[in-house]
């Protein structure tokens, strides 16, 4: 049997997707997302942010993700965390960044997902999110590190 084949079949590996996703934070609120029906993980709340394209930075793409999805602009700050995460279907490389609008009255619109949603740290508990999330969700829910 060659290499990279199954019994003649070609063995594929799992698409690797590279995300941008934004910790938007007004006061002490964090911006959530739900994602479309229909979509990978649908109906579960993320950070919003999208996928990377050829030759676009990360800070970039989260810029052009929160325009599209929510109609906003937003500052981008700080990488907060980065992980990698293998779901069946797919590995998803993502990197969180700490994010604030760059017009603070503007309203995030769902333009590319469900709905949005401002939460605290209190409330953020009650929201179900991606696995690849959880590391994440338990820092950002820790009492001992405030907003």
């Amino acid at each position: 049997m060659k290499e990279g084949q199954n019994n003649g079949i070609p063995v594929h590996p799992f698409p690797s997707v590279e995300v941008s996703a934004g910790l938007v934070f007004r006061g002490n609120e964090l911006l959530i997302t739900q994602r479309l029906a229909g979509s990978h993980l649908a109906g579960l709340w993320e950070f919003p942010g999208g996928k990377r394209e050829p030759g676009e930075t990360f800070e970039d793409c989260l810029r052009r993700e929160l325009q599209e999805e929510l109609g906003v602009t937003v500052v981008v700050h700080d990488l907060m965390e980065s992980l990698t995460h293998s779901y069946p279907e797919k590995t998803v490389h993502l990197r969180f960044f700490r994010c604030t609008l760059a017009e603070p009255t503007a309203e995030p619109r769902p333009l590319g997902c469900q709905a949005v949603q401002w939460v605290t740290q209190k409330t953020l508990a009650g929201y179900q999110f991606p696995a690849a999330d959880a590391r994440l969700l338990a820092r950002l829910q820790d009492p001992a590190r405030p907003w």
